[in-house]
């Protein structure tokens, strides 16, 4: 792989470089969401905290995580080997496993952006609660844990999971639903803030919106840019993430007719639901079919988000509702619509005669939410022993950018010259 690549197409370089880029500014696209809609006494540290994962995460998989995910498996297709440790033998050549038309540093580069901004997710269920030093070991542990096996199960040459007809294109499984019920687990152990139960408005609702249409944006590559080719599959999984969001409006009808009026930040919430939904389907499925995955969304993660709030759970900003039963939803959905008129290379859903298909997405789901969630439970509960995870609830009153940042999102006005 480190030698030239033979069969490397310049149009398929040229397309996954875009779409390695589009996926990057994802994360500072997730950090302006969550950062719009926490307390303006956390909005730096929210913000900050997305674009610390992606550093800490990008050294991570370049010394360990990438061949662990990426390796030839080892345990009967539980991880991979140490065989491109530190990058060794990772260049220009192709990894014919993934891509032959791409150079195998390419895919290196694609796939980071993917664990990085998967952990960078969980940040929303502890947003203004969690203290910086365990945050920071919780993130190594957990990408090293539980993201490395999932992506390799699912993605990896000889994973258990890609032998068996699991199929996930973009990350429903290893993205979506691992990092749901990461904060389900997240908000159990850290416990509920201070703020908890007390009205919290979003402190900044245009950066909720400007996240919103950066992450649809860099979306485009996460789904499209998943081919690893620029081929009619990558054209329909853009078309078919772009209606999936559309369709996300579902959140925003609910509410106006539950409440009486829409809401902005229910738009924007349901766009990311739909995005999430189709993320596992968008290489499988047709464009109508992905209208049903985006109300399906829009309409099944608004009912778990309201059962949360009526709950004692405090997942600030709703990752498991968003995330986790859009990912899972996206991922069962796919059992169920996918057609190999899409995609040659997949599997027939249940609508055209893959009951088999069906089932082993099913399965894929329960597999991966239970590891994902008990795993994560351990590793928090393992850290807190060790360094107390919640911020003391003087810190929490001051907020997170004081505490840890020593600066403020709006400076105070000056005052009036006399």
């Amino acid at each position: 792989m480190s030698g030239v690549c033979a069969l490397c197409n310049s149009g398929d370089i040229s397309w996954v470089i875009t779409a390695t880029a589009l996926v990057m500014i994802m994360t500072p696209g997730l950090g302006f969401f969550y950062g719009g809609l926490v307390r303006r006494k956390n909005l730096i540290s929210t913000i900050a905290q997305c674009m610390v994962v992606f550093s800490i995460v990008s050294l991570v998989w370049a010394i360990w995580g990438y061949t662990l995910a990426f390796g030839p498996s080892v345990g009967d297709g539980f991880i991979g080997n140490l065989q491109y440790f530190a990058l060794n033998n990772v260049g220009a050549g192709a990894d014919t496993a993934y891509s032959a038309t791409i150079p195998a540093l390419l895919f290196f580069a694609f796939q980071l952006k993917f664990a990085a901004i998967t952990p960078a997710l969980v940040i929303g269920a502890f947003a203004g609660r969690i203290r910086l030093k365990p945050f920071l070991i919780f993130i190594v542990a957990w990408v090293t844990f539980i993201y490395l096996p999932i992506a390799h199960w699912v993605w990896g040459q000889g994973g258990w999971m890609r032998n068996m007809g699991v199929e996930d294109f973009a990350g429903g499984l290893v993205v979506h639903t691992s990092a749901g019920v990461t904060a389900l687990a997240a908000a159990l152990v850290i416990g509920r803030g201070e703020d908890f139960g007390k009205e919290a408005r979003p402190n900044n609702v245009p950066y909720v919106i400007l996240g919103t249409a950066i992450l649809w944006f860099g979306w485009f590559g996460f789904n499209a840019g998943s081919a690893l080719a620029a081929n009619a599959i990558a054209v329909n999984a853009l078309v078919v993430t772009n209606l999936a969001a559309a369709a996300g409006v579902t959140w925003m009808l609910i509410d106006w007719i539950w409440k009486g009026r829409p809401s902005v930040v229910g738009f924007c919430v349901g766009a990311v639901c739909g995005l999430a939904a189709v993320t596992p389907a968008s290489g499988y499925v047709g464009p109508m079919w992905s209208l049903v995955i985006g109300i399906g969304a829009g309409a099944g993660c608004n009912l778990v988000a309201s059962w949360r709030a009526r709950s004692r759970l405090d997942d600030s900003l709703d990752v498991f509702a968003a995330h986790g039963v859009g990912g899972m939803w996206g991922t069962v959905a796919t059992g169920l619509f996918a057609s190999t008129v899409i995609n040659a290379a997949g599997q027939n859903g249940l609508v055209y005669g893959g009951a088999h298909f069906a089932l082993v997405q099913l399965f894929a789901v329960g597999v991966v939410a239970a590891f994902a969630f008990v795993g994560s439970y351990v590793i928090l509960r393992v850290i807190n022993f060790f360094s107390p995870l919640r911020a003391s609830p003087t810190d929490q009153e001051k907020g997170m950018d004081e505490v840890y940042f020593g600066e403020e999102a709006y400076a105070p006005a000056a005052p009036n010259a006399s």
